[in-house]
């Protein structure tokens, strides 16, 4: 392949992908008259580095993630790959079209990662290899993990979260190449640190490769008074760099040289236009140095490439400190069709047949033609184990038990399950799962405390364990359930992956787990312990909002088990629908706090007990019946044994009360809109919990932010009080802080009649 074939094809690439913006902008009626967007510039810059890498570079089994900014790039690519239909070039952000952002769920052509979210583009490939090592064993495809990433996205704590993770010096199938155009959104970056950096990846244990120059320059830098040309730009702020891209060959050459009479000799050895593409001539736009970089590649340890770039490279707008979201004028359009030798009338042609380059995409084309996935269908997951839990138990507790339960009962599905956890599987009950199954690692590691008799968690690391275990950085767990959640549609193989964090820290992880839900990765997010339930450790680990953030998350069905049966229900419930095209991932959420399980009241009758389990499943069940109910007490979770001992006190001051006992209220607000035809699915589940034949004045507790349950007054239209938790929490006893709250049961007894006499 000669340089001036790929060269032809990357300026094609680069009209492309400015044209795909230029049309959505300029020529794609917009009656709204609202912004459409797209990144020309940014676009730009990756060009080169694009073009080198899909068109000498690139393999099958490679996967990539490209950065957010970069998209009609990768499109453009995909066209000339025959891999996108010419219709969609004319359809960036438009409602079914090609999305804003590479995205795998969405966009009609290849898109290997979702991309969008500053930091995570970047870090999936990461967590994407891990689960290719995960399904394949030590019999993993060879391929690599690119990620490209733009140089701002390296200020993402997420991204030095991810790269310190122990695991991932062991990772040598990563590939990161940054794009170094030294510029952000709104200016030119005033000082990098590149050096800096470079050393921080080199610490984790990553190779560092730097492209910083082409050919051109370093032909210049070889002449004398070269080296002290390299000198001068390498020790020029980069707003000053960036200013020479904007100047004419006379003031160039005088910005450059100064007083300087070596440069000044130098510079007066080459013409006018030379001397203005040197100073372009950086190396992530130069393919030799490119070519060079790649080869260098160390297959045995992760690599960071860092390629030097103009943003805005080969348009008229390069360099330009506020051309992030520039667009190109009219007359700049035309210029840059005609120097790309193509009509503008007719924008989208591919090259002609015969062509050198029509063979070249026509040969990668081939060669990065993959089979079709074989879709492997998971087994069925049971519904009931058929154990009834007794004693004192906690919901957390019952998660571990249930994993134990499953792996003996149903071992197909549970060879499936894959735990992860940020450093506190002990403390959140995982300890009996981890030393039964033992924990992933890509090599086996000798346990030094295997035969140390004090010793109760045994860690027992080997390539077929099935815990994994991350760092303290929710982030890399919640990305680590994203690709180990697309392995049914990356390779065929679905997997059950479950994460256990800390409730409080949901929040924290919440962006991308939401992000890997939307990129088609299906999971479980335990959050335990919750709430205000775990007095003694004071505010600063007590949950308040997560319930809601359960109801309306997209994606998801949420829940919270009040007893040890509704958990084992609720988790195969969630485990039932992860892995499969029509799918869905779970939040439960879970306590710790001691419960009498003789309050679930489980029936003993076969029929009864599955319509009970049907009931927890779909969001709520009447836990308690009156003969004509006064009021009815709406508890969820932890809460349970305070709703109940009200109903009780209510009952003997001749107040009989309804008690419901919600597991969902995700499904129950879903059953609230598909009764008003506002969503798909079902009500029933209303009519058995809340009939409006039983209809009271109504009661809620939870232990989370009392509006998560308030919409269920609307059921029926009546009266209601909400009760729950609406400021940060305090250390104490259990009774203490409940009652700080008012969620203990005198408050419940009050508020019930406070509400039956207003109600009178």
């Amino acid at each position: 392949m000669s340089d001036e074939v790929l060269r032809s094809i990357e300026q094609r690439v680069l009209w492309l992908s400015t044209a795909i913006i230029d049309w959505a902008n300029r020529e794609r009626p917009n009656p709204s008259g609202l912004k459409v967007g797209g990144h020309q510039a940014s676009s730009a810059s990756m060009v080169s580095i694009m073009t080198a890498l899909w068109f000498d570079h690139l393999r099958a089994s490679d996967r990539v993630s490209v950065k957010p900014h970069a998209s009609p790039v990768l499109h453009a690519i995909n066209y000339l790959l025959g891999l996108l239909d010419e219709e969609y070039l004319t359809t960036l952000r438009q409602f079914g079209g090609l999305q804003s952002y590479p995205s795998r769920a969405k966009d009609p052509d290849p898109v290997d990662y979702s991309t969008g979210s500053v930091g995570i583009g970047a870090t999936a490939p990461i967590w994407g290899a891990l689960a290719r090592r995960y399904v394949a064993g030590p019999e993993a495809s060879p391929g690599r993990q690119y990620a490209l990433v733009g140089d701002a996205e390296l200020d993402e704590g997420a991204i030095w979260e991810a790269v310190l993770d122990p695991m991932v010096a062991g990772f040598g199938e990563l590939v990161w190449i940054v794009d170094l155009n030294r510029q952000s959104l709104d200016r030119v970056v005033p000082i990098l640190g590149a050096d800096r950096l470079q050393t921080m990846f080199a610490a984790a244990g990553w190779q560092v490769l730097t492209v910083k120059y082409g050919a051109l320059l370093e032909e210049l830098f070889a002449q004398p008074g070269g080296d002290v040309l390299r000198a001068r730009i390498d020790e020029m702020p980069n707003a000053e760099y960036q200013r020479l891209l904007r100047c004419s060959a006379a003031e160039l050459r005088d910005r450059l040289a100064g007083d300087d009479t070596d440069i000044g000799r130098l510079l007066d050895a080459y013409d006018d236009e030379t001397v203005l593409r040197a100073v372009r001539n950086l190396g992530g736009h130069d393919h030799r140095a490119l070519s060079d970089a790649f080869a260098a590649i160390d297959d045995t340890r992760p690599t960071v490439m860092f390629a030097y770039t103009i943003k805005g490279y080969g348009l008229a707008i390069e360099g330009h400190p506020q051309n992030h979201s520039a667009l190109l004028t009219p007359e700049q359009f035309a210029a840059l069709g005609v120097q790309s030798g193509v009509d503008v009338q007719r924008p989208w042609e591919r090259f002609g047949n015969g062509t050198a380059e029509a063979a070249l995409c026509a040969e990668v084309a081939e060669r990065l033609r993959r089979e079709p996935l074989t879709a492997t269908v998971p087994p069925s997951v049971p519904t009931d184990l058929g154990r009834t839990p007794s004693g004192v138990r906690t919901t957390q507790a019952a998660l571990g038990r249930t994993l134990l339960d499953v792996n003996r009962e149903a071992p197909d599905v549970g060879g499936r399950i894959v735990t992860v956890s940020p450093d506190v599987s002990s403390s959140t009950n995982l300890g009996g799962w981890v030393n039964k199954v033992g924990v992933w690692s890509h090599a086996e590691r000798d346990d030094w405390f295997a035969d140390d008799a004090e010793t109760i968690l045994h860690w027992r690391e080997k390539p077929g364990g099935q815990h994994i275990e991350l760092g303290i950085a929710e982030t890399n767990l919640v990305g680590a359930l994203g690709e180990l959640g697309a392995t049914w549609s990356r390779w065929g193989r679905p997997l059950i992956p479950i994460g256990v964090l800390y409730d409080p820290f949901v929040e924290r992880a919440l962006e991308p787990w939401s992000f890997g839900i939307y990129a088609g990765g299906q999971s479980i997010l335990v959050g335990t312990p919750s709430g205000v339930t775990l007095a003694p450790e004071g505010g600063a680990h007590q949950s308040i909002t997560t319930p809601s953030i359960g109801l309306e998350q997209p994606g998801c069905v949420s829940y919270e088990p009040a007893f040890a049966i509704d958990t084992e229900w609720t988790l195969l419930a969630a485990m039932g629908q992860v892995g499969r095209p029509d799918g869905t991932s779970a939040y439960l959420r879970l306590s710790t706090r001691p419960v009498d399980q003789a309050l679930a009241a489980v029936p003993a009758d076969p029929a009864a007990r599955e319509r009970r389990r049907r009931h927890v499943v779909a969001g709520a069940y009447l836990l308690r019946r009156a003969s004509s109910p006064a009021v009815t007490l709406v508890g969820m979770g932890a809460l349970m044994p305070e709703v109940l001992a009200a109903a009780t006190r209510l009952d003997t001051l001749g107040f009989p009360a309804d008690v419901v006992c919600v597991t969902s209220p995700d499904l129950l607000f879903r059953a609230v809109q598909a009764r008003r035809r506002r969503g798909a699915g079902s009500a029933w589940i209303l009519d058995a919990v809340l009939s409006a034949e039983r209809a009271a004045p109504m009661v809620t507790v939870l232990d989370g932010h009392p509006h998560t349950l308030a919409f269920l007054a609307g059921v029926n239209r009546v009266p209601s009080t909400y009760l729950g938790v609406t400021g940060f929490g305090q250390s104490g006893d259990l009774d203490s802080v409940y009652r700080y709250h008012g969620l203990d049961t005198d408050s419940v007894v009050t508020a019930a009649l406070d509400l039956i006499e207003s109600s009178g």
